[in-house]
């Protein structure tokens, strides 16, 4: 199949009111890939764009933004740039970079359309060199989907199976110019090292190396989809909730499907994994006594063990005691402790009621009925409510009377959450 022939059936599956961006570089890949596409989306009357991000880290940054100007001039392609600004903040350049792109990318591309990037298989091959250098697991080896779905956006790689020979010849066929980048011969960068010295030796003796690699990376890929549906399952049977699994289940898996149901967590509830030597050491903390407080932290997130459930959570942190504020009792209000999901106001339905809200400080006391006054203390574990959350409770007061522990307990003559929307 022909270069020309692969992204025309790959833009024969936009839908025709969508338009799909290319995001342009400059160099090779991309300069093609936009060629290719403004020939298909002539015979398919599909809209297309191209997208430049200028990461303004070296003094050729203006010659590749006026390069993909005037091609996407040449060609009759509206032409956009994003111009950012690269912080390591902690991170290497080049992931600092990335994450400064796809910025971009979100900022430019809408909802439901498709982004299309020009990576091909020597990249890929790079990508699962650099991974398995790095020790990474299945889905580090997997490298690049050649399609996701991200953050609403439809991101797609339709080079990905070509190698950089096979996009040199068709831009020589075509007369395409690019732009080499300079930054491209600094061997200090590990992508870089790669690809000048060590690529071109594996190259040497196995003349298909890049497209080998790429190809076990799309069959990594795929084993990264079985075990991401084994997950999945196990997550069901361990309770369905990402933010806590059921010990019981957990403990019945073996140690394997127990790192990879608590990474698979970590992912549905859009947390950082936990490190290997972390996940180990949570692991090893859950089959402690059901009393004992086990948390393992890690950058991003956290897990706690109590009453029978492993708590995947971002960091807890601790929120200003003396807080408090008024509240007219209906739900909606952001506060340090979150947003109220619960209404409030009186059984008889009187409104303009002020109430004031306040965290638990400890101590407190209100009156249940039925069951006389009962600490604040008592009612939150009875309730079920993990020990490191408690400080975060709101208590409503009127004047300087607790009416409510929300979402736990009300004083008689109050009615709370979805008896409130009823009645309103």
């Amino acid at each position: 199949m022909s270069l020309q022939t692969l992204i025309d059936d790959a833009l024969a599956t936009k839908p025709p009111d969508r338009p799909v961006w290319i995001a342009l570089s400059g160099g090779l890949d991309s300069c093609l890939l936009l060629t290719l596409a403004v020939c298909a989306a002539r015979r398919r009357a599909r809209p297309l764009y191209a997208l430049h991000v200028n990461h303004a880290l070296q003094p050729a940054a203006a010659d590749f933004e006026n390069h993909c100007r005037v091609l996407c001039s040449r060609l009759g392609v509206p032409f956009y740039v994003e111009q950012v600004r690269v912080e390591p903040r902690g991170q290497g350049l080049e992931a600092a970079a990335r994450e400064a792109r796809y910025a971009a990318f979100l900022r430019r591309v809408r909802r439901g359309e498709t982004l299309w990037l020009a990576q091909h298989a020597d990249d890929q091959a790079e990508t699962l060199l650099l991974a398995g250098l790095r020790g990474s697991g299945v889905r580090g080896l997997a490298g690049m989907p050649p399609r996701r779905e991200w953050r609403g956006r439809h991101l797609v790689r339709p080079l990905l199976a070509c190698t950089r020979r096979d996009l040199e010849h068709e831009a020589s066929r075509q007369g395409v110019d690019w732009i080499e980048d300079p930054s491209n011969a600094d061997t200090a960068l590990d992508r870089n090292f790669l690809r000048q010295e060590v690529m071109p030796l594996l190259a040497e003796r196995w003349p298909e190396a890049a497209r080998s690699l790429a190809r076990s990376a799309r069959l990594a890929g795929e084993a990264d989809q079985l075990l991401d549906e084994l997950a999945a399952l196990d997550l069901v049977a361990a309770g369905g909730e990402p933010g806590r699994l059921r010990l019981v289940s957990l403990r019945q898996l073996c140690e394997s499907r127990q790192r990879l149901l608590i990474r698979h967590a970590c992912q549905c509830l859009g947390l950082p994994p936990p490190p290997l030597a972390r996940l180990q050491a949570l692991l090893s903390q859950l089959d402690a006594r059901g009393d004992a407080r086990v948390a393992v932290v890690w950058s991003g997130a956290e897990a706690r063990c109590w009453r029978g459930g492993l708590y995947l959570q971002s960091p807890e942190v601790e929120p200003p005691t003396e807080w408090q504020c008024e509240w007219d009792g209906r739900p909606g209000l952001m506060t340090p402790a979150g947003r109220i999901e619960h209404g409030l106001m009186p059984g008889d339905g009187r409104s303009g009621i002020a109430l004031r809200l306040t965290l638990r400080r400890g101590g407190e006391r209100m009156h249940v009925a039925g069951r006389g006054r009962r600490d604040v203390k008592r009612l939150l574990q009875e309730a079920g409510i993990p020990p490191w959350r408690r400080s975060r409770q709101l208590l409503a007061w009127q004047e300087n009377e607790l009416v409510a522990v929300l979402g736990v307990a009300v004083a008689p003559g109050w009615v709370q959450s979805d008896q409130v929307s009823a009645m309103a």
